[in-house]
């Protein structure tokens, strides 16, 4: 099976849109569009581990969800269908901020991104999780202490992205 690529809004410098491959623009550092999602139930947010066939990161942990919108996805759009997609379920997702990061991912890739985050609040009792083993190998609940302690351990078994948003936003304020 040939896999098409995938094409995601870069950002000029003037701030108009053009679309780009996606591991185009991971190997030239452009400026692209993304999406990041945190799932929360009360004080603990739903993390996931990458599988590790992913084409950078795999194996480490990351915030519930997180993608690129496809040339002309709303926003939203793509943050609902990556966690369908992700880890199986929909809930109902709010706009909290945008945010800007940059971050060597290994692999000769690099991530340069405007970040749309959102958030969600669940119970985790009534939510049918079903992760998609190409995507994610596990999953599990963390509070802010907790995850700040064990990032601090080991940085390595977390996403560059993933470590910046910590350090940016340490008590889950997104």
């Amino acid at each position: 099976m040939t896999h098409q690529p995938i094409i995601i809004p870069a950002i000029a410098s003037d701030g108009s849109l053009y679309p780009v491959e996606k591991l185009q623009a991971h190997r030239e550092a452009l400026f692209h569009m993304a999406v990041s999602v945190f799932v929360f139930d009360g004080p603990l947010l739903l993390i996931q581990r990458r599988a590790i066939g992913k084409y950078h990161c795999g194996s480490q942990w990351a915030n519930t969800c997180c993608s690129h919108p496809h040339w002309n996805e709303d926003h939203k759009i793509c943050a609902e269908r990556r966690l369908k997609e992700e880890l199986g379920f929909t809930v109902p997702l709010t706009e909290q901020r945008v945010f800007e990061y940059s971050a060597d991912v290994g692999s000769d890739l690099h991530e340069h991104e405007q970040v749309t985050m959102f958030t969600a609040d669940v119970n985790r009792a009534s939510l049918d999780i079903v992760p998609n083993p190409e995507e994610v190998s596990e999953i599990r609940w963390v509070g802010a202490n907790d995850l700040r302690d064990e990032i601090a351990r080991s940085p390595a078994h977390f996403t560059p992205w993933f470590r910046i948003y910590m350090d940016e936003f340490p008590d889950f304020s997104f």
